[in-house]
């Protein structure tokens, strides 16, 4: 398995969804640097299961403990190692998966490339709960970018047909970035969240699952950042974000929809602006030629609907090579978009932390 990115900052994640733990290592941090815990713990509650109920019923403090890296509250440039400790599954759930695999899930990819040897359990490394461990990597790495002045926030774009907002794409305020970013169901319009709640809840009474759009903005990037052809920030950002289980599809700026624009239409003009130059529209999402062009970096990532769901579902039994009809029982989230935004949000910390 690859669980490793980045390659200034580097980080790997380790552990399943059942097993005794999960963790990651960062290596590359810069020694002397304080880290607020309680603003870490902050972005490790966001993500946490069991605190809502548009998520899975499965209740983890997620509270990480440092091993190494760290002296008191202060980075001292060895690698920084945390783990997080399992303490509530329920395995059995998942014992007619090992020969039925889930439809949308990776159980049948995960037994052709590693056998036996795959470890079933609550998804084991392709579960959503190995972002636990990214979140703690990202929330070290926006201080470190804040203090740039560079701020990270996301909040729900969609969740099935329900809309929130969109983020101006020119002129972010500072005060809304902080809001969303520290926000448990981050939405731009507040007025959103009742019906996003409802379409969650009509999902899970139908014993089904919904999915949605994050839409992701990061301010205050100097312009420069980004390493073209293959490590330019969409490259970069990208990969970081697809590594999230459940992400299917990651656009920049005004995305596809530039497919259906002309050149005068799409082009961004200049502008000199208090002796800076800025863009007077932004449909690039902040990036020309993959690098940086000081306006805001924005992207969007679409998140599946969970795959678990309690319906029947047609399927192989691999053991007896015979079609089936699986079951699924096991505790699980009609929908992981509002749990999923601090992970957007860790993921592009990350990246662009590696890149600057």
């Amino acid at each position: 398995m690859s669980s490793t990115y980045g390659e200034k900052i580097k980080l790997s994640i380790f552990g399943e969804s059942h097993g005794g733990g999960i963790g990651v290592v960062i290596d590359g941090l810069p020694a002397g640097e304080r880290i607020d815990m309680d603003a870490v713990l902050a972005q490790m509650a966001r993500r946490a299961p069991g605190r809502d109920k548009t998520a899975t019923p499965r209740k983890e403090s997620d509270v990480p403990k440092v091993l190494s890296g760290m002296l008191g509250d202060t980075l001292t440039g060895a690698p920084l190692c945390a783990v997080i400790e399992n303490t509530n599954t329920r395995s059995q759930d998942y014992g007619n998966l090992l020969s039925k695999p889930r439809p949308g899930h990776s159980d049948y990819t995960a037994y052709i490339k590693y056998g036996a040897a795959n470890d079933i359990r609550g998804g084991g490394h392709f579960s959503g709960r190995i972002t636990a461990p990214l979140v703690f990597a990202g929330a070290v790495c926006r201080q470190l970018l804040a203090r740039q002045n560079i701020q990270i926030a996301a909040h729900i774009q969609a969740i099935g047909g329900v809309q929130d907002a969109l983020f101006d794409p020119v002129q972010i305020d500072s005060d809304l970035m902080t809001r969303l970013s520290t926000s448990s169901f981050a939405l731009i319009d507040e007025a959103a969240e009742d019906k996003m709640r409802a379409e969650v809840e009509a999902a899970r009474m139908a014993q089904d699952s919904v999915g949605g759009v994050i839409e992701c903005a990061v301010t205050g990037l100097p312009v420069g950042v980004g390493e073209p052809m293959f490590d330019g920030v969409e490259g970069a950002v990208a990969k970081a974000v697809f590594g999230i289980p459940a992400v299917k599809g990651v656009e920049f700026g005004a995305g596809f929809a530039l497919a259906q624009l002309r050149g005068s239409q799409a082009n961004d003009p200049f502008r000199y602006e208090s002796g800076k130059v800025v863009t007077e529209t932004n449909h690039c999402g902040g990036i020309l030629g993959g690098i940086t062009d000081g306006m805001p970096l924005i992207f969007r990532a679409a998140i599946k609907p969970t795959p678990s769901i309690s319906q029947p579902q047609k399927t192989v039994d691999l053991q007896t090579g015979e079609n089936a009809v699986l079951e699924i029982h096991g505790r699980h989230d009609p929908c992981i978009v509002p749990r999923a935004v601090p992970v957007i949000e860790a993921a592009a910390a990350v990246a662009l932390m590696n890149l600057m």
